[in-house]
């Protein structure tokens, strides 16, 4: 017998009602949910309310007990039982105190009836789902999800309404992201999210996406030509709520920070080193400590990355790609120490948020007043382990559509790849002197290079690895850990024989580790690596209705006559529909003293019309400068002039590798210093051998394509290609004018005002990916039109 005992109620004498219900507890758990649905439903309490309030009592019984250390004293399962224990008793308790008995007996009766025939075909939900608390919408869905077809059928816009709304609450409100998520995840797949969610609030855009992407490619399709679910996977993952992040800001008095996006760039530069620290040296709730110290143990000693998942990560029309920091966390210490690197890793996150390119990027797009929170995904890294070394045996960037078409064959509908061996951190950066692995997917043995000499030269020379004996990310050579007894390598490797490069035919004979070039040649020739890749990009365009990238990584099963493959999905992102820029014919009959430059080798496709001034840095004036600091500098004038020539059409032009890390191979600028301009040319420099890296696919190439900047390399010394230094070295430099401050810099920085040369001609650069030509000329414009930018 279940007794509900009904406080006293003004102008009303005591109510005591004996429900002979002890046999019945589905029942009285019925009865009880309409009760607080009425409850919601009148205004009398919100759900929120009413379940801030059973966790305030459920924590008071708990001290009342004695429970020093509840956590640890008392299971999950004991915690939920008290938690529903307070809930019955607070329905009871404002039921009593607001309803009337008359309702109490229609909602037992209404139950019990309902309980003897079945549930009706029609069922309407009693509750608004945008105000109920969640477990009561898990509850309901559930429920509706046990249903046979024909009773489902009448209840499926409830059941959706539901999943909208959770979806909403637990993943992502961005509709665009809703309106897919909807058809795909279930029920059952966010109450897996709820049990994998440390804290509350949403797991953010990264996580969203990946797991959207997931629930799209193993559904099977009548047009699919692999069932993916037999080869893909995604990482087992634990989520920090976005709520956590606000909760570490209030402890650590940090909202003062929220209100550095509207400081002047100036003052966003100067002040993150002391943000930085500030969120490094901030506390985290309790509570949540210990949950992640759980939550380690019961992970061991296996390696972990720690990823940003801000609410607007890859989100439809703003990427975010690179903008927030994501950490490796080797995870091979003690329990405390690996703690202590798992919160230190969280705590840089969340500071990454205010960022200067993070800020600046988001200024840009337009979303500086949005209020951006922070999940945090935590992951186990996928590969395996070889020797002390840890990574997976490939990692890559997949296009759904190809930026790059260097043969007029490959098909931009197709789509692209950029892989390595190792860790991807090498696929989605740019790194020095070291070349991944390009993929067109319509053609994938076709190369922007063909000679044995260029294939060498554009091939992987490091990996980047875990060392689980010093506990470290690191970068290595691949000679270190590549050689005939490593598993399949023969799908990575090629053999140097000097004049040309072969596949590894046979194991039988041990090949020197310097002879070893990674093509993956094999991989892409004898797996179904391709057609696999093919299948998932083209799926999630369908779905998504537009363009994607993805991150991945994949691992070789043995297997005859050829191996197995498992795909594990790491990210994916929706991208612009604006992206891909129709074919633009190449001008014929330009005067040869018009042209500025041609070239021939990995050109892009668009057009960029009135050019008013060229950003120029001279590569051998570059390469000549003897002091770092100076170099340094170069960068922030660079970003000065960014803002200076702001609604102008402006490009630069400059030596190597504009954003290498590295201040030898070219100029170390960021996005925050580039986002204006129309486009990024990168001049070989070839005096000390550094040549333009082909950043297709890269976090940088993303934000070029986000922001409709074009990128454009010019060989010099290429006898087919066409650079007029005399234009650039003679034009009178505008710098000091523009930039007084900055007057100093003018032997190394030029800024040329195209159309005071020219007189009144403005640069035109063309650049045709079909015939693999681009040229910019000096062309006079009818000052009656305007062509679009």
């Amino acid at each position: 017998m279940i007794l509900m005992t009904f406080p006293t109620v003004p102008n009303s004498k005591i109510l005591q009602v004996t429900l002979t219900l002890s046999n019945y507890p589905i029942l009285a758990k019925k009865i009880r949910r309409r009760m607080r649905e009425l409850l919601f439903v009148k205004g009398i309490i919100g759900p929120d309310v009413l379940e801030e309030e059973v966790e305030r009592k459920a924590i008071a019984t708990q001290q009342a007990e004695g429970l020093v250390d509840p956590i640890r004293q008392e299971s999950e399962e004991d915690w939920q039982e008290r938690l529903n224990l307070i809930r019955d008793y607070l329905t009871d308790f404002y039921f009593a105190y607001n309803m009337p008995f008359s309702t109490l007996k229609e909602i037992i009766q209404e139950a019990i009836n309902e309980n003897r025939s079945g549930p009706p075909m029609e069922i309407v939900p009693t509750f608004n789902p945008e105000l109920a608390p969640w477990y009561l919408l898990f509850e309901q869905a559930e429920k509706y999800a046990t249903y046979p077809p024909e009773m489902f059928e009448a209840v499926k816009h409830h059941y959706r309404e539901i999943i909208v709304v959770l979806v909403k609450g637990q993943i992502s409100d961005q509709l665009a992201f809703v309106r897919i998520a909807r058809e795909f995840i279930d029920i059952f797949d966010l109450k897996e999210i709820k049990r994998r969610k440390i804290g509350r609030g949403k797991i953010g855009g990264k996580a969203a996406g990946m797991y959207l992407a997931y629930k799209i490619l193993t559904r099977p399709e009548e047009d699919d030509e692999f069932n993916l679910n037999e080869y893909l996977a995604i990482p087992e993952t634990y989520y920090l709520g976005s709520d956590v992040f606000y909760n570490f800001t209030r402890i650590n008095r940090l909202a003062f920070s929220t209100s550095h996006k509207y400081r002047s760039r100036e003052e966003i530069e100067r002040e993150y080193p002391r943000l930085k620290e500030t969120y490094m040296s901030g506390r985290f709730p309790e509570d949540i400590v210990e949950k992640l110290r759980q939550l380690l143990e019961q992970l061991g000693k296996t390696p972990l990355i720690v990823r940003s998942s801000s609410l607007l990560e890859d989100n439809f029309g703003s990427a975010f790609a690179g903008k927030y920091d994501s950490y490796f966390l080797p995870n091979q210490g003690t329990t405390e120490e690996n703690l202590q690197a798992l919160l230190r890793a969280v705590a840089l996150i969340y500071a990454s948020v205010l960022s200067p390119d993070a800020l600046f990027y988001r200024q840009i797009q337009g979303l500086d007043d949005y209020d951006e929170r922070m999940a945090i995904l935590i992951q186990k890294v996928e590969g395996e382990q070889h020797g002390r070394y840890y990574f997976p045996f490939i990692a890559g960037v997949g296009f759904s559509r190809n930026p790059f078409i260097w043969n007029s064959k490959l098909r931009r509908e197709d789509g692209f790849l950029r892989i390595v061996f190792g860790l991807g951190t090498r696929a989605v950066e740019r790194v020095e002197q070291d070349y991944p692995r390009m993929i067109g997917l319509s053609h994938p043995l076709l190369r922007p290079v063909k000679a044995a000499a260029e294939i060498k030269k554009y091939s992987q020379r490091w990996l980047d690895v875990i060392d689980l004996e010093e506990n470290a990310f690191k970068t290595i050579p691949v000679s270190e850990v590549l050689s005939t007894d490593f598993p399949g390598v023969q799908y990575l490797a090629s053999v140097d024989e000097g004049d040309f490069v072969r596949p590894i035919y046979s194991l039988g004979q041990p090949i020197p580790p310097e002879k070893l070039v990674l093509t993956f040649d094999n991989l892409i020739k004898n797996t179904d690596f391709v057609p696999l890749m093919k299948q998932i990009l083209r799926k999630l365009e369908r779905h998504y209705e537009r363009p994607v990238d993805i991150e991945f990584t994949v691992q070789l099963i043995p297997g005859y006559p050829k191996p197995g493959l498992r795909i594990t999905l790491l990210q994916c992102r929706p991208l612009s529909n604006q992206v891909w820029a129709d074919d633009v014919p190449l001008p014929a009959n330009v005067a040869a003293e018009d042209r500025l430059f041609t070239s021939a080798r990995l050109v892009s496709q668009g057009v960029v019309e009135r050019i008013r001034y060229i950003v120029f840095v001279d590569p051998e004036t570059y390469h000549n400068i003897p002091e770092p600091s100076t170099r340094l500098e170069i960068a922030r004038v660079i970003g000065r002039l960014n803002q200076r020539l702001e609604g102008q059409n402006f490009i630069l032009i400059g030596p190597g590798r504009w954003g290498s890390s590295n201040i030898e191979l070219g100029v170390k600028v960021t996005y925050a210093d580039i986002y204006n301009t129309r486009m990024l040319i990168e001049m070989a420099m070839n005096r000390n051998g550094v040549t333009p890296e082909v950043s297709y696919g890269t976090h940088f190439f993303q934000d070029l394509v986000e922001s409709r900047i074009y990128p454009l390399a010019l060989y010099p010394e290429d006898p087919e290609a066409i650079v007029n230094m005399e234009f650039f070295q003679n034009a009178p430099n505008l710098l000091p004018e523009l930039l007084p401050r900055d007057a100093a810099y003018a032997p190394y920085v030029k800024v040329i005002d195209v159309q005071q040369v020219s007189r009144g001609k403005l640069l035109r650069v063309v650049m045709n990916a079909e015939e693999g030509k681009a040229i910019g000329y000096l062309h006079r414009y009818d000052p009656m039109r305007r062509e679009a930018r």
